[in-house]
């Protein structure tokens, strides 16, 4: 399934355009995680265990809404997005959304 965050792909007709899809993904940290990254905090520099959280998120999130695409009959997604928002203290949603399409063959 071709994915993009463009409103055309090139090289191809969008035919019909199936209708917006999602997925999402809440997820939390852990103490253990909050305990090391509270180190990282002060000297400062990346907080890798965040950002490898984040991208398990990003990834989860966008093979959730590539599968309802598929379920629709896609052949893939235009205009991929991605949305955050806190859920709880420790807690935040990851949305991926995008237009599911069907190409011209």
């Amino acid at each position: 399934m071709l994915v993009t965050n463009t409103p055309d792909i090139a090289g191809k007709e969008i035919e019909e355009t199936l209708g917006v899809v999602r997925g999402n993904t809440v997820r939390a940290r852990n103490v253990g995680r909050d305990i090391t990254q509270f180190f990282r905090n002060i000297v400062g520099g990346e907080l890798k265990a965040y950002s490898e959280l984040m991208t398990e998120s990003r990834n989860q999130a966008t093979e959730r809404m590539v599968e309802e695409a598929e379920e629709m009959g896609a052949d893939a997604v235009v205009n991929l997005r991605f949305m955050t928002s806190k859920i709880s203290s420790g807690g935040a949603e990851i949305i991926a959304y995008g237009t599911a399409v069907k190409l011209k063959k």
